[in-house]
């Protein structure tokens, strides 16, 4: 099944800055080849349900090799049966409507 999520990794007991920890979840994201778009509040992730939810799991892995002694991550899912969508799908379609 494919799956678009909405990915927001918060490292807690690290500091106020938490983009050194963020910049190594996209490294891992990069690794897995899913196609991912960064956003200011987290990271849009596609692709395989259970490739998605491996590089999640590899993104908490390597937030704590760093050094980080929790973490609090929040997760939404969407997933379809009816047809193939992706995110730039559904950000064209809402682009589509503004111009009318």
């Amino acid at each position: 099944m494919k799956v678009i999520a909405d990915l927001c990794v918060v490292p807690l007991g690290v500091g106020v800055s938490v983009s050194p920890y963020i910049a190594e979840c996209e490294r891992v994201l990069i690794a897995s080849g899913l196609n991912h778009q960064l956003h200011a509040y987290g990271t849009n992730i596609e692709g395989d349900w259970d490739a998605v939810m491996a590089a999640i799991k590899a993104c908490h892995e390597a937030v704590h090799a760093m050094g980080a002694p929790r973490i609090t991550t929040t997760l939404k899912l969407g997933t379809r049966i009816d047809r193939e969508q992706s995110m730039a799908d559904k950000v064209s379609s809402v682009q589509q409507k503004m111009s009318c």
